[in-house]
């Protein structure tokens, strides 16, 4: 699509459960109830029937759409977004190609979820390294890519698993980096990209004037808490970049190219907080700092979930959004959205700085509806922030500080390293409900996710529920009226108790 066209999705459901579309990256302005987002922005599209999605999109990037209930993105719903800009681009190219990444599994979501989560289990469970799919076809029989002598490509990158990282390199040519989550950045020469769950870039190669020979693009997969085995983890796959149909291949070691790409950054040797945004927005102030600190912990019923200051996430009983829009001057209690919402309001036009913490030894895809962030800085995980028994080994972190450039990169998906922290900007400008939740699918489901409750006077001024929308709730038994209970005013009863942590 192009900018400022209006999308109009027809869903129907053939599942035999409610489903639900969320264009990832896609601010949803003044339509946050089209957001996609299940029992957060709307109910789910019951079994059976139909539902059309329609919103105006005016941004121009790299995103995709992808199934937001039951965490079906996990099981293959899913596929890029493009939307091309309105005006001349601001950099040049002749032509394009999408590269959409995909891990796949011999296992569903749920099976792998019920795994993770089974209290007589171990924890975690032996997890097989997924196949890859580019472009929804095996990774091994991927199309060739066609160049023309001297012609200049835009190749748009996008991690649509639910697990894994992926690298991509471009052996015997530069890339340059050009956008990361539907922002522009100037340019960056780069060797190689490594890209986390729910990340997209856009690099412009520009092709060789000789044509006698041929490349390969190299892909590989993997995820740093998988066991390193031959064969299976990580793994590697390769395509064509065709000059001339008879043309010789040049020979590479495309391990060694793979793996000197760092895997804890975004480029190679360049972090993407080294990015500089092209639109040249200065880092925000800051209104209010809120720190948010990743964790899993195991519960008094032997179950381990995640949470985000000590609270999982579990949906709540009527959509937040519309316990937003009908809780008048309450709407502004967060307790009154249930605790298992881990919400949070905001005022209207707040500058926000996010200091999000990750004493795990795991790192995290941290994704956030509704906005892009400015990515301000990392740094290792500060023992006074983050209690716990595993505070002797943060004191002795050693990761250095590193700070954004004058003009901070945004994107909308960042990767809390291991044992590091990450500290991102945003304005409240936005009216609506928003996630923020980690974009590794397990993860989400085990309850490491919160709800951002922007301005709920502004929304209550300018918002309102269509009237189909409400109706799939109401067909459902599904409250539109209430607090996170599902009730009126203060009254929570009916919430089930938040589970009682056992040890980290």
């Amino acid at each position: 699509m192009t900018e400022g066209d209006t999308l109009v999705l027809h869903v129907h459901n053939s599942l035999n459960v409610s489903t639900s579309i969320h264009a990832h990256g896609i601010f949803q302005i003044n339509t946050s109830y089209m957001d996609g987002a299940a029992m957060v922005t709307q109910c789910g599209i019951p079994p059976g029937k139909s539902f059309t999605y329609e919103y105006e999109v005016n941004q121009a990037g790299t995103f995709w759409l992808h199934g937001h209930y039951h965490h079906q993105n996990a099981d293959g719903l899913r596929t890029p977004l493009i939307v091309h800009d309105r005006k001349q681009h601001l950099y040049e190219y002749d032509g394009e190609y999408v590269f959409g990444f995909e891990d796949w599994y011999n296992q569903t979501y749920e099976a792998r979820l019920d795994e993770t989560q089974d209290p007589n289990g171990t924890f975690p469970p032996p997890s097989p390294a997924p196949n890859a799919l580019i472009n929804g076809i095996d990774g091994n029989v991927t199309k060739s890519i066609l160049f023309k002598s001297n012609k200049t490509y835009r190749i748009r990158l996008i991690n649509m698993s639910a697990t894994v990282w992926f690298k991509f390199a471009l052996p015997g040519h530069q890339m340059r980096v050009i956008e990361a989550d539907g922002k522009y950045a100037v340019p960056l020469e780069v060797n190689g990209i490594t890209l986390g769950p729910g990340q997209r870039f856009s690099v412009l190669v520009t092709a060789h004037e000789d044509i006698t020979r041929n490349y390969q693009y190299l892909v590989e997969v993997f995820a740093s808490f998988f066991p390193k085995i031959p064969g299976e983890s990580p793994k590697y796959y390769a395509g064509v970049v065709e000059y001339s149909e008879n043309a010789s291949f040049v020979d590479v070691d495309s391990i060694a190219i793979l793996e000197a790409i760092p895997e804890d950054k975004s480029f190679s040797g360049c972090a993407d907080v080294e990015l500089s945004s092209a639109d040249r927005q200065p880092v925000f102030p800051v209104n209010r700092s809120i720190d948010l600190v990743l964790r899993g912990a195991l519960f008094t019923d032997n179950i381990t979930r995640d949470i985000i200051n000590n609270i999982t996430y579990t949906e709540p009983y009527i959509p937040t959004l519309y316990s937003a829009l009908s809780l008048g001057s309450l709407a502004v209690d967060k307790d009154l959205y249930g605790i298992q919402s881990n919400a949070v309001v905001l005022k209207h036009n707040e500058y926000i700085e996010l200091v999000v913490h990750n004493p795990n030894t795991i790192p995290h895809p941290m994704h956030l509806h509704g906005h892009a962030f400015q990515i301000i800085e990392y740094g290792p995980v500060d023992p006074r922030i983050v209690l716990g028994d595993n505070r002797e080994s943060l004191s002795n972190q050693t990761a250095p500080i590193v700070k954004s450039s004058k003009y901070p990169m945004q994107r909308d998906t960042v990767v809390v390293p291991i044992m590091q922290y990450v500290k991102l900007r945003f304005r409240a400008d936005n009216p609506g409900v928003w996630l923020f939740h980690c974009h590794m699918d397990i993860h989400f489901g085990m309850g490491m996710a919160m709800t951002f409750i922007e301005a709920p006077d502004v929304m209550q001024d300018t918002m309102a529920i269509p009237e189909n929308m409400a109706q799939i709730c109401v067909d459902q038994g599904i409250g539109i009226f209430g607090n996170g209970a599902g009730n009126t005013g203060t009254d929570l009863s009916g919430l089930p108790p938040m589970p009682t942590i056992k040890s980290f």
